[in-house]
């Protein structure tokens, strides 16, 4: 697509651009305006912001002639999970610097493609392919490394990097360099970990608009859905991380959730996501909504591959006054527990029939599964909390850890810039942004509004839980995503299969706070009993 630049950074242009219309964008646009899902409706899809060819024009050099041995590697890389590439590194079959130019090279063949484009990137680290060959040196002279060295790791682009941009997706943030990584990133770094770049998301967080795509944001487009590109929704708000992962454009990705965040677009993309309890992972460095709900966390396609970028991001953050002193965080992959209690929503197993057959697994597999009916529970106050939260924890960030151009530094501010150009910076409006600003509660009802929250969320899993001793729930993608948030309770999604239509679906485990260690034990089981994800078709 041809863009007429006004100005431009580095990556980004940070003023609109007018544009003709290569891609048949107009005629895509017309097909959506159809689509049974209103929020599939889209008014654009590809960047007005990003010249896409600007993300990997620093390595096409380097990829020049690259094509036959990107085939050759394929069978080393492809659907393979962290300690099989890390095999195959180990016998001499391919170097770090040969995987961070396969997955560059992947991502350029089909984000430069239109009919295969999934605007999941937004940016690429310059300087990830110099990282990577000191690695092979390194690797060389001291091989006994943690699985996670070397290994290429994506992170949604609210999550500060020195290297590259941090925009959240936002217009106003196109000229964003922080001037030092947030906390996840220096833990992935001084555990050996690769940042390969950055991937789209739905703008700030997905808490913006009401009723806007998932997974739409000014500066990266429209993310799509490898499964069904523009007929089934990519998940949000971490979904250029659950896109990326899919479709193999990383070894794994760092997404953040609130509440469905991590869950949502990993389940809608048949990959592994965990959401940890509050306080297990830093924030700091990450655009905020909630310091009472945000967290960041791992997503990858095998449940081994989770547990390791889980490991290799903890650490005690002296910033983040949520996080947890973690003295026993280490997970153990071989843990297997004689028997453990799971309750299933009956609501659920009467109309899903992928979650009916996920149930006869968990018991094939040796666990007691109790079906179980909800004690209602409202919430009430869950969106003052969000408004509250971010109408102050925006403001903090803005002025202790971003840097761009232009003096706005309040929610305030922002509503302001978008309206200069709506069309482009806000297309589905701000909506979200103009409530918070409206929102007036006063912080001591917001303190009984975050206790009561937190004990009504524990309540809604602790009435069943305790009842008939249960150790976990499974829930479907989401579904019961905001319970667990506001109760602080870890949940991880696995592939659980896929509708008639392709669509794919997640088994989500729930558990009380700090047992991700039982998490990764069911999942482990459930995973080797399936063996059930697919990689997307289309991407082969």
């Amino acid at each position: 697509m041809k863009y007429f630049f006004i100005c431009c950074c580095l990556l980004f242009v940070s003023c609109e651009l007018s544009s003709s219309n290569q891609m048949n964008e107009k005629d895509e646009l017309e097909q959506q305006s159809n689509h049974p899902n209103p929020r599939m409706r889209f008014k654009l899809i590809d960047s007005k912001f990003i010249n896409k060819n600007s993300i990997w024009e620093d390595f096409d050099d380097e990829l020049v002639g690259f094509k036959n041995e990107y085939i050759s590697l394929k069978p080393f890389i492809l659907e393979k999970s962290i300690p099989e590439i890390q095999s195959s590194i180990q016998k001499g079959n391919l170097t770090y610097e040969q995987l961070v130019k396969f997955f560059i090279y992947r991502i350029r063949l089909f984000e430069n493609n239109p009919e295969k484009r999934l605007n999941a990137i937004i940016a690429l680290n310059p300087n990830v392919l110099e990282q990577a060959r000191q690695k092979d040196k390194f690797f060389a002279n001291e091989p006994n490394q943690s699985l996670i060295f070397g290994m290429p790791v994506l992170l949604k682009d609210n999550i500060n990097t020195k290297d590259m941009p941090t925009t959240a997706g936002a217009a106003i943030l196109a000229t964003n360099r922080p001037n030092e990584d947030a906390f996840v990133v220096n833990q992935l770094k001084q555990n050996g970990a690769l940042i390969l770049g950055k991937v789209n998301l739905s703008e700030w967080a997905y808490y913006f608009c009401t009723g806007c795509p998932l997974g739409y944001s000014a500066i990266g487009g429209q993310t799509l859905n490898p499964y069904g590109p523009k007929v089934f929704e990519s998940g949000g708000s971490s979904s250029g991380s659950g896109v990326a992962v899919a479709v193999n454009y990383a070894v794994a990705a760092v997404g953040s959730e609130t509440s469905g965040s991590i869950l949502s677009p990993s389940s809608k993309n048949s990959v592994v996501g965990l959401k940890p309890t509050i306080g297990m992972i830093s924030r700091s460095g990450v655009v905020p909504i909630s310091p009472t709900l945000d967290t960041t966390g791992p997503m990858t396609k095998f449940v081994v591959d989770n547990m390791l970028l889980y490991e290799a991001m903890l650490g005690n953050d002296p910033e983040d006054v949520s996080m947890k002193i973690q003295h026993n965080s280490k997970i153990n992959s071989s843990e297997n527990p004689k028997t453990v209690r799971i309750g299933a929503f009956r609501k659920l197993a009467k109309s899903d029939s992928l979650y009916r057959n996920a149930l006869k697994v968990l018991i094939n597999t040796g666990n007691q599964v109790v079906m179980i009916d909800p004690p209602k529970v409202d919430l009430d106050g869950f969106l003052k909390l969000l408004n509250f939260d971010m109408k102050n924890a925006l403001p903090e960030y803005l002025n202790s850890k971003a840097f761009f151009d232009g003096e706005a530094r309040s929610v305030s501010d922002i509503i302001q810039y978008n309206l200069l150009n709506m069309d482009l910076r806000a297309p589905y409006g701000q909506q979200i942004f103009e409530n918070i600003e409206r929102d007036t509660t006063a912080i001591t009802e917001i303190e009984k509004i975050k206790k009561r929250l937190k004990l009504e969320g524990r309540h809604f899993f602790q009435a069943f839980m305790n009842k008939f001793d249960l150790d976990a729930v499974v829930s479907v993608n989401n579904n019961h995503a905001s319970y667990a948030a506001v109760a602080h309770y870890p949940a991880l999604t696995v592939p659980m299969g896929y509708t008639a239509e392709g669509e794919p679906k997640g088994l989500t485990f729930i558990a009380p706070s700090y047992e991700e260690q039982l998490l990764y034990t069911l999942a482990i089981a459930y995973e080797k009993a399936t063996d059930i994800r697919q990689s997307p078709n289309l991407y082969p």
